[in-house]
């Protein structure tokens, strides 16, 4: 659970932090947690009675352990409670919690507040066992997820901006995202920046969660682990960082938010895709001075021709030297639209990379089946250009993207 620094305190700096610490209610818990602590060399001086309430006051006035057990058997709130936790708690400690409620909807909130793990009462020591050893691989998640992206010859950042609402710009987004996770063979992070009606998450069918708000209100909060309990995985290699806000509640981020924000993703991930709102990224423009490639999506209206002017002329004035693309979506051929493509382009003073056919039986059908285009309708036309978008995004082609680096030894010697 990655939470916000103590604002005062008199523990331990941050550095030598003790491993472990527990707040139990029961004794059938602390008995048995007692053994497994000892088998891990932890000490069980730090086994402690009470539950989240004594974890709180405890860790308001002290430094907060790597590994936390608390327990949420007296809470009245659990949700509330651990919300106050994040507030005392370190950056990068992993919770544990254990109650006596087994609920569904409890255990998700609880999973997207940034809790490792949830355990209904009673507990075994092997359940235990288990839990603390995912906790232990979470917590070496995050540098492993950056020394692979430190590595990686493909790490990319793509930003998609729609010329007008409406022109596909979240379609293509999730598209391309899926195919550079799932075709490229990459770990990509799909963040959706309209944190009010963003549809990333609802293309496969999840729920967003409060990840991104949180990450924007609490930008302390946000390091590596974090960002991996925040997001919501659709697969393996796919993650999306996502929010439905409601629509009553403001949220202005701070450019240092999201400044910060996407430095944690462009460490734990090879790929970052960012559905951004035009009127998010013009005010916020030095987010295109952190990319490499800016999509701009427009379609053949008169409003999409004005506003396409002026978005190249943004874009190209914030991010220089950033690969900046042209798509013209939801073309229908054989159909009048208000302008052509000749005077599209005539009047945007540059040729389009990629014209997107209009296909409203594709849509259909990945909206009916929740599921990203690329999935449902993987050989349709727009389907075959987000692939070649993704391709040219990475610099390669399918087949270079997944060629193994011995396959390619062997090649070069046979030459």
């Amino acid at each position: 659970m990655a939470t916000a620094s103590l604002a005062s305190g008199t523990g331990k700096a941050a550095d030598d932090r003790e491993p472990f610490a527990a707040f139990l209610t029961d004794d059938a818990t602390i008995k048995t947690l007692n053994p497994v602590a000892s088998e891990l060399g932890w000490s069980t001086e730090r086994i402690q009675s009470g539950g989240i309430a004594n974890a709180v006051r405890s860790l308001s006035v002290m430094t907060s352990p790597e590994f936390l057990i608390v327990d949420l058997s007296e809470s009245t709130d659990a949700r509330a409670d651990i919300n106050a936790l994040a507030e005392v708690c370190e950056p990068g400690t992993v919770v544990l919690a254990v109650g006596k409620e087994n609920d569904v909807g409890l255990y998700r909130d609880l999973i997207n507040s940034g809790i490792q793990d949830y355990m209904v009462k009673p507990v075994t020591a092997e359940i235990l066992r288990d839990a603390i050893s995912s906790a232990q691989a979470a917590l070496q998640g995050p540098a492993s997820m950056e020394d692979a992206g430190a590595s990686s010859q493909a790490h990319k950042v793509a930003v998609v901006i729609g010329a007008r609402g409406g022109v596909g710009a979240s379609t293509l987004a999730t598209s391309i995202s899926w195919i550079l996770a799932h075709e490229l063979d990459r770990h990509v992070a799909e963040l959706d920046l309209d944190v009010h009606f963003g549809t990333s998450a609802l293309t496969f069918d999840l729920e967003p969660g409060r990840g991104l708000c949180d990450a924007l209100e609490n930008p302390g909060r946000v390091d590596g682990l974090f960002i991996d309990r925040a997001m919501i995985k659709e697969s393996e290699k796919f993650s999306i960082l996502g929010a439905e806000a409601p629509v009553t509640e403001p949220l202005n981020p701070d450019p240092a938010a999201l400044a910060h924000l996407l430095t944690e993703l462009k460490n734990g991930f090879e790929v970052v895709v960012i559905d951004c709102p035009r009127g998010v990224v013009t005010n916020h423009p030095h987010l295109l001075q952190e990319v490499t490639d800016i999509i701009i999506v427009a379609d053949l209206s008169l409003a999409a021709t004005r506003d396409t002017i002026r978005l190249l002329s943004f874009a190209q004035e914030a991010a220089p030297s950033a690969n900046l693309i042209l798509i013209i979506s939801k073309v229908a051929p054989g159909m009048n639209n208000e302008v052509t493509q000749r005077d599209f382009e005539t009047s945007v003073e540059r040729k389009a990379d990629w014209i997107i056919p209009l296909d409203t039986k594709s849509a259909l059908i990945s909206a009916k089946k929740g599921k990203s285009m690329p999935q449902a309708a993987k050989g349709s036309k727009p389907v075959r250009a987000y692939r070649e978008l993704a391709e040219r995004i990475l610099g390669v082609s399918k087949k270079e993207a997944k060629t193994p680096i011995w396959a390619k030894i062997i090649a070069a010697t046979k030459k």
